[in-house]
């Protein structure tokens, strides 16, 4: 295909190239190139890392003597589960904003001239994003050690916990892909994103356990994506009381596979959804 210009030539247009093995390559390119801008705007990753110290000093000090999460686990251990699920979930809103931003400075709109494939640009976004979360993780386990937390259950569990958090963070990032495309604003996806996910995480068994919720609120919070996500945590971690019984609805009784079940749900949908986007959104 090419395009005529008024003086009789034709510019061709670069080719676009498919395929899962192109779409990773490129998308490797894309995420180098997001996070060669941490060397620039080294402030971004300064207040990515404060935020998760800021919360589990907040909780660990402020609230820790307050809330009572039953058993002989202390709150310090019971929190940091939830304090884990709660920073990987609104790390992956970093997607939507800086999808958003691109947009609006019309990089975007450059990447559809190079021949490149059209799902580059999301897989790259998605995945130098990952780098955050783990980057975050790490702070906030050493955080957590300081305070008195400790992974329980050896190596090999506390490794699947931590991979199962960036694996759910990772989906939801797909999320905030397809609402950074329809939405390219960052104050909008800001002020949407803390909107949804807020009630989420603090409407869940991150800070509080699940007996302290009524009856009514309970239900939502049993079947929670972040509660089921936070269960695993502690569960993978050694924060759990054996002698405490375990919740009696099935998405809390085997919380590692309905947040599994949650992250292929998500995939399903918002990945064709957010390509589909993206050709709509930058071609107009």
């Amino acid at each position: 295909m090419s395009t005529v210009t008024s003086t009789g030539s034709s510019t061709p247009t670069p080719p676009r190239r498919g395929g899962p093995a192109r779409a990773a390559s490129d998308g490797w390119v894309v995420a180098k190139r997001n996070l060669i801008k941490i060397k620039r705007v080294p402030e971004v990753l300064v207040f990515v890392l404060i935020s998760p110290i800021m919360f589990v000093l907040l909780f660990a000090y402020v609230f820790g003597g307050a809330i009572d999460p039953g058993g002989d686990v202390p709150y310090r251990e019971f929190l940091i589960g939830g304090i884990f699920a709660q920073t990987v979930v609104f790390g992956a809103t970093f997607t939507g904003a800086g999808i958003a931003e691109d947009m609006q400075k019309g990089i975007i709109d450059r990447f559809r001239s190079l021949p490149m494939s059209p799902s580059a640009v999301l897989v790259g976004r998605t995945a130098s994003d990952v780098v955050y979360n783990v980057l975050s993780l790490i702070i906030m386990a050493l955080t957590g050690l300081v305070v008195g937390w400790r992974a329980r259950e050896g190596v090999i569990d506390m490794l699947a916990g931590f991979l199962l958090l960036l694996v759910f963070a990772y989906a939801i990032s797909w999320v905030m892909a397809w609402v950074g495309l329809l939405v390219p604003s960052v104050e909008v996806i800001n002020n949407a994103s803390f909107i949804v996910i807020f009630p989420l995480t603090f409407v869940s068994n991150a800070f509080v356990p699940l007996e302290s919720f009524s009856s009514g609120l309970r239900v939502f919070v049993e079947w929670n994506p972040v509660s089921a996500l936070t269960q695993a945590s502690r569960e993978l971690f050694g924060n759990i009381d054996p002698s405490v019984p375990a919740p009696d609805v099935w998405s809390l009784q085997h919380p590692a596979l309905y947040t599994l079940l949650w992250v292929l749900l998500i995939l399903v949908v918002f990945v064709p959804l957010s390509v589909r986007q993206y050709a709509r959104a930058s071609s107009k």
